[in-house]
């Protein structure tokens, strides 16, 4: 919601000094949509603005009396009782008529409160101090009621921008009297006092935080209009009554049970009713649930554990055959083939695969280096331009003068040419008389 350093006053996505134009900041927003299109009649635009206290936790409508053109994000001075007021519109034009129409105000009405300006430096320094009070206010208020040992809870304090009236928001499950309570307020604190009444679920929505489901709680970001939820919703659901699972962040039924309660409704309009029991042979089976998506019936037979899925067809057939009645045989559940799991690809060792003999030879060679000794530069770049060119010349020596790579010490000394060898001379043979004759 909004920017990461709203506190600051600057925020660092929009840089309009914490008037954001998104409204990303406020809570319970409407989107715009009409903003950028045209009008025929800009006479007939709609002159009444909506403008939210205390990032989005109230919001009211004001008549927009001056000739200043406002903008969503822009802070203004109001009317307040006996002075004045900063509030930072939240919606403006044709979508203002809808909201009042939903809120049942009407736009023509008198008591709707004007806009004096455009906020000034000096209103919003007062606005700023008042709020910095707000806390204090709110901890002091507190210990109070506790004294007076009054049954109620204050949820929040709103002072308005000249410090001259505060709004306490309460909850409270009876009526309260809090008349001492108020002249207390108003000799500690020395302004008007003002106190209202809220339930739980507003209470919740106004303090904010994060669902089960992990995201902003409905309350406090679009939520406006709370219904009543109750454990039927949970039953049509097919959920188990877990009060804890149920409940919500304000300790009631959480508000999202209704959401899906109009499509389960619907979906068991095709169930048959009265089938909460069917007579077999072996048995009454008694319903223990019922699956929209597979349009599938569960029964239980007594003494008996295992569950038997039927189709609606087949519990149609059966609730007929009972009202004749006769029992069935049987149940004829259907059998459930259940989705077989993936097999998980095994692990496959790639490391003895890879072959890394660039590595091998630059680590032998290191190793090399440090048996030989420190040895000249110009040497160990001829040895290496030697080696290379050993590399890419191809191997005619003989097998008995090849060495292995590791040999150590001994690859720096120099060859030794062998000398070449003679043929072996025969010995002097006696001469043959046969042939001198």
């Amino acid at each position: 919601m909004g920017c990461g350093s709203c506190g600051t006053g600057t925020p660092n996505g929009c840089k309009s000094n914490g008037g954001c134009s998104t409204g990303g900041c406020n809570r319970l927003n409407v989107h715009d949509w009409l903003m950028n299109l045209p009008f025929s009649d800009p006479e007939s635009n709609c002159k009444i603005v909506e403008v939210s206290f205390k990032q989005g936790s109230r919001k009211e409508f004001f008549r927009n009396t001056t000739l200043q053109y406002f903008e969503k994000g822009d802070y203004i001075t109001l009317e307040g009782l006996s002075g004045f007021d900063v509030g930072e519109i939240s919606l403006t034009g044709e979508l203002v008529r809808i909201q009042m129409k939903k809120k049942g105000v009407d736009e023509f009405s008198t008591e709707i409160k004007k806009i004096l300006r455009r906020s000034t430096d000096r209103d919003l320094e007062s606005f700023n101090i008042s709020k910095s009070r707000e806390k204090e206010i709110l901890a002091r208020s507190r210990a109070i009621s506790r004294t007076l040992n009054l049954q109620m809870k204050l949820s929040e304090v709103e002072v308005q921008a000249d410090g001259k009236k505060a709004i306490f928001f309460y909850t409270a499950d009876d009526r309260v009297d809090f008349r001492e309570l108020i002249k207390i307020f108003a000799t500690d604190f020395k302004f008007k006092v003002e106190m209202r009444q809220i339930g739980i679920r507003q209470e919740a929505g106004k303090v904010g935080g994060i669902g089960s489901c992990g995201r902003e709680l409905c309350c406090s970001t679009w939520l406006t209009d709370f219904k009543s939820v109750n454990t039927t919703a949970a039953r049509y659901q097919n959920l188990s009554i877990n009060q804890s699972k149920l409940s919500g962040q304000c300790g009631r039924l959480k508000c999202c049970l209704n959401y899906e309660l109009d499509t389960y409704l619907d979906a068991l309009q095709h169930f048959p009713d009265n089938a909460d029991t069917l007579d077999t042979i072996m048995g009454t089976a008694h319903l223990i649930k019922k699956d929209i998506f597979k349009n599938l019936m569960w029964y239980i037979l007594p003494n008996n554990n295992k569950h038997y899925p039927l189709t609606i067809q087949r519990v149609k057939e059966i609730k007929r055959i009972n009202q004749q009645g006769q029992r069935v045989d049987e149940l004829q559940a259907i059998e459930i083939i259940s989705k077989q799991k993936e097999a998980e690809p095994a692990f496959v060792e790639l490391v003895g695969q890879i072959s890394l003999k660039t590595l091998e030879k630059d680590d032998r060679r290191r190793r090399d280096q440090q048996r030989s000794g420190p040895q000249s530069p110009n040497r160990n770049d001829q040895r290496s331009n030697d080696q290379r060119s050993n590399d890419r010349r191809p191997d005619d020596r003989r097998p008995d003068d090849r060495r292995p790579d590791n040999r150590g010490p001994q690859q720096n000394r120099p060859i030794q040419k062998r000398p070449p060898q003679r043929p072996p001379q025969r010995p002097p043979q006696a001469p043959n008389n046969d042939e001198k004759s």
